[in-house]
């Protein structure tokens, strides 16, 4: 599925899945979700494709999931299938995953990066996660994900008390690979990605396979902390955020 807030280009064996809604700060749709999600899909499909790059525009990876989408829920919508559908195509992944991350990464533009292989971010990115903050729960596998790569602690402080995380001490914590000057983010995580890609690639996939967490430990999180994701926005509690949150906007 196509859209117009995502651009999907191939550059050689290396396809690269751009965020571009600039105007929102790359705020996530559900149709960017889908589209995101096909374009895992089918270049997993493709044999000619060895690797994936998200990137996100200038100063802003993701602010997050869009609002709007979230309160259309929150009243009584649907469950978000788009949403969940790309959550799956990230931890289903058969080919390894690369992220440039500049500025904003908030939510799920900080929890994606828990299931990238390699991270670069530049000296002004922020991570953080107001799951709870805003009434909800973590998402994307990063309940189970952040405690074995931040450790427990450092995960509670960024799922649980929403703590903002500098490049520097994301890199501490093990949550990105390195911090680059934001004027060669995007050709060092091209450099890496064509460096992956080259490598031989049955031996790779093994090697990653046997590196990430079993799929089915992960895929069995990603549906609990929906369930429970999609709970939490219909209650009292994230309804009184979300209309807090509002009015400080306003």
């Amino acid at each position: 599925m196509a859209d117009g807030h995502v651009i999907i280009e191939r550059r050689g064996a290396v396809q690269t899945i751009r965020m571009n809604r600039p105007d929102k700060k790359n705020a996530i749709t559900r149709a960017m979700y889908a589209a995101m999600a096909a374009a895992l899909q089918s270049g997993d499909a493709d044999p000619e494709i060895r690797a994936h790059v998200f990137f996100g525009v200038p100063g802003a990876f993701s602010a997050g999931n869009d609002l709007a989408d979230f309160m259309a829920i929150a009243m009584g919508g649907d469950g978000g299938a788009e949403v969940w559908d790309f959550l799956l195509a990230l931890a289903q992944s058969e080919k390894p995953l690369l992220s440039g991350v500049d500025g904003i990464a908030v939510g799920i533009g900080t929890t994606l990066n828990l299931h990238c292989d390699l991270t670069f971010a530049t000296p002004r990115t922020v991570f953080k996660t107001p799951f709870v903050d805003l009434g909800l729960v973590p998402e994307a596998g990063s309940s189970l994900l952040a405690p074995a790569i931040l450790g427990r602690q450092q995960a509670f402080a960024m799922l649980g008390l929403g703590e903002g995380f500098s490049a520097e001490r994301a890199k501490a914590a093990g949550l990105i690979y390195d911090v680059v000057a934001e004027d060669v983010l995007e050709a060092t995580v091209l450099t890496a990605a064509e460096a992956v890609a080259a490598k031989p690639p049955q031996a790779l996939k093994i090697a990653r396979d046997l590196m990430r967490a079993p799929r089915e430990t992960l895929v069995a999180r990603i549906r609990e902390e929906g369930e429970q994701f999609r709970a939490r926005l219909k209650s009292d509690e994230a309804k009184q955020a979300f209309a807090a949150f509002m009015s400080r906007k306003k």
